[in-house]
């Protein structure tokens, strides 16, 4: 199991925005567990965040922009490619404009930055979605289609048809995300000569210079174009290479516009939250068909999520049986409420429980139609954390454990006598000075019966 990645310390950038032509300063941040990527406008009032998540795209014109309670963030794929190609899982972005910093095109120098302060492993294992069967998405329209299918790592394929002499078809691969550094990174991102006649037209690419955007020749340019080329991007002179391309820019690949296609898949595909275990395959990608793909994959995962039930072999030697278990915790019965310990590590337990008729709770809660009371099954969930939390001292049998809070409990079926419970623990954050901070949840049938986020202390008798 892979841990959760950060960076060591914060790094800043200044550039200018490819649409707005406005300076702004980025400082990348590390970030706790469970982070994710998440923006900061530190402009605006408030400090307004804003997560990268694939539900706040508003637009996908000449870049992905995401939008939540009216604060814009504009064109952050190229950033969020670079951190998912430096493997990173939780950074925080802090921008004091709307619009990253285009740099030269790339995600080349947001990888630079962060190879210069390195990447610190966390305490927490990384949560991966591996896929098991194929989900694609076809924008009917244009005829683009992104599809998953399963493989043992994340790689991506992307294969472009720009319809035109000058480009006509190019595919590019990524075999793995360690190879982003080195063969996609540095693919600049372009245009065509129609497109950015229309740009200028609208006032757009104000930061646009022929340093950060590859143009490809695919008309003749006309005089009046061509003075408006040289006014817009500050030049006396501006020529048309032998391979279509203006003025003095070399091109890093013969394929170098099917790779920028493929950062912008990657970048875009972080919107999905989740890292996914499978290969992708995109047919003539663009922003709009990335993100709606990134929307349904979200969802697939959140759903699945949801309803997901863990199974364990429970004819298997338990960890911990009955004896065990009352080494370490300081309950007995009858308010010793599990059973068994499963599986154990430094940042998850899970334990079990089974619910008889002869339960004392049964004696008076509801005798004639017996239920478990849920706040028992909250308790249970408890001492299951309890055990993973005195398991970090030596004595355990010298401590006491004692809530501190719970939040978010939600109880989703009944638990009659019968059922066999299981409780799965999850740390949200590391434990501390004997502060446990879980996730909580309990299984019965096959299904999820009762959640919470549970904090719980442990204290040395007196």
């Amino acid at each position: 199991m892979v841990k959760q990645k950060t960076i060591k310390t914060e790094i800043s950038l200044t550039g200018v925005g490819l649409h707005t032509g406005k300076e702004v300063t980025m400082t990348f941040k590390p970030a706790p567990i469970n982070n994710g990527f998440t923006f900061v406008r530190v402009d605006l009032e408030g400090k307004p965040v804003i997560e990268a998540d694939a539900n706040y795209v508003v637009n996908t014109q000449r870049g992905t922009n995401l939008e939540k309670l009216g604060v814009k963030i504009q064109t952050p794929e190229h950033v969020l490619a670079a951190l998912m190609g430096c493997d990173l899982d939780n950074i925080i972005i802090e921008l004091d404009s709307s619009e990253l910093p285009i740099m030269d095109g790339s995600s080349k120098f947001f990888v630079e930055a962060i190879d210069a302060v390195g990447v610190l492993e966390q305490e927490a294992t990384r949560n991966v979605y591996v896929v098991k069967e194929v989900i694609s998405y076809v924008d009917e329209t244009t005829g683009s289609e992104i599809i998953v299918m399963p493989h043992d790592q994340y790689c991506v394929t992307a294969m472009v048809d720009f319809g035109t002499k000058i480009l006509g078809t190019q595919n590019a691969t990524m075999k793995c995300i360690g190879d982003f550094k080195a063969e996609i990174s540095d693919s600049r991102t372009f245009s065509f000569l129609h497109e950015l006649e229309s740009l200028l037209e609208n006032g757009l690419i104000k930061g646009g210079d022929l340093n950060n955007a590859i143009v490809y020749v695919d008309k003749d340019i006309s005089s009046t174009t061509m003075e408006h080329l040289k006014k817009a991007f500050g030049k006396e002179e501006i020529t048309v290479k032998p391979n279509g391309i203006l003025d003095n820019l070399t091109l890093h690949y013969p394929n170098e516009a099917a790779r920028h296609k493929l950062l912008d898949v990657i970048g875009d595909l972080s919107l999905i939250g989740t890292r996914i275990q499978g290969k992708i395959i995109a047919n003539k990608p663009g922003h709009y068909v990335n993100t709606q793909f990134a929307k349904k994959m979200s969802k697939i995962i959140k759903n699945e999520q949801r309803n997901y039930v863990p199974t364990y072999d429970l004819h298997q030697e338990p960890l911990m049986d009955i004896h065990k278990i009352m080494n370490v915790l300081p309950h007995r019965p009858p308010f010793l409420l599990i059973d068994r310990i499963i599986e154990m590590s430094e940042s998850h337990v899970v334990g079990m429980k089974n619910v008889t008729m002869n339960e004392n709770f049964f004696v008076g809660h509801f005798p004639e139609a017996p239920v478990m009371p849920g706040v028992l099954i909250v308790e249970a969930m408890a001492q299951t954390g309890g055990v993973l939390v005195l398991s970090t001292v030596p004595d355990p049998e010298n401590y006491l454990t004692f809530f501190m809070k719970m939040d978010n409990v939600k109880f989703k079926q009944k638990v009659l006598p019968g059922d066999t419970l299981i409780f799965k623990c999850d740390l949200i954050t590391p434990i501390r000075r004997g502060i446990c901070h879980m996730q909580a949840n309990a299984y019965a049938n096959g299904k999820l019966v009762a959640q919470a986020e549970l904090m719980a202390q442990i204290a040395r008798k007196q």
